[in-house]
């Protein structure tokens, strides 16, 4: 199982963002969630989901825009499962916030743990994913939203008012199409780490 933990930055500071934000993850992936997501104390939300796709978008839509410390926990959670994502614990759970702590400190503000299993490689490529995100431009991001959106690129240039080839290269600088290509091997990962944390602690 994954968890995603996430605490809003510098909450004190600006206004609160997680019934927004809990609000549109219930809507966008509600199907692929165990239960529905949940506000903990205050200013930090949390997501649990077994499909490593699912954890993986939802770390991707979180550190966007710098507004949330991302932390992903793999491993086992308690059976039964409550029907409030509050009341559940296990060791996913505790990782996710050991995870959100460490994601404070660090740029781009993400981290992943695990019970019994070593995270490392799956944090590095994550990281290295988030730092490329990072320096995609709101030209860019213009054309990655309608591209995951299903669009072609000949309806993004008639969208955009540019031509297709304009499309095409704010795509290639973007890196979009290796973003989206990589987005696979990354769940990959994140299963092959889970399934180790599950194993390790069993």
């Amino acid at each position: 199982m994954f968890v995603i933990t996430a605490d809003q930055v510098d909450s004190r500071h600006r206004p609160d963002l997680a019934g927004a934000e809990l609000e549109r993850i219930a809507l966008e992936h509600g199907e692929h969630l165990r239960l529905p997501p949940g506000r903990n104390a205050g200013d930090e939300i949390q997501m649990l989901t077994e499909d490593p796709h699912t954890a993986v978008r939802l770390v991707f839509e979180l550190t966007r825009h710098d507004d949330w410390s991302v932390g992903l926990g793999c491993g086992a959670v308690r059976d039964p499962l409550p029907a409030d994502i509050r009341e559940a614990s296990g060791d996913a759970f505790f990782t996710a916030r050991s995870a959100v702590e460490r994601a404070k400190r660090a740029r781009p503000r993400f981290a992943t743990d695990a019970t019994g299993a070593d995270p490392s490689d799956a944090e590095a490529l994550i990281v290295l994913a988030l730092l490329i995100r990072e320096r995609r431009t709101e030209q860019g991001w213009e054309v990655y939203d309608r591209m995951v959106a299903g669009a072609t690129q000949a309806e993004i240039a008639h969208q955009l008012g540019i031509s297709a080839p304009a499309v095409s290269s704010r795509a290639k600088h973007a890196n979009i199409r290796a973003e989206l290509d990589a987005l696979p091997a990354l769940a990959h990962v994140l299963e092959q780490v889970d399934a180790a944390a599950v194993r390790g602690v069993a």
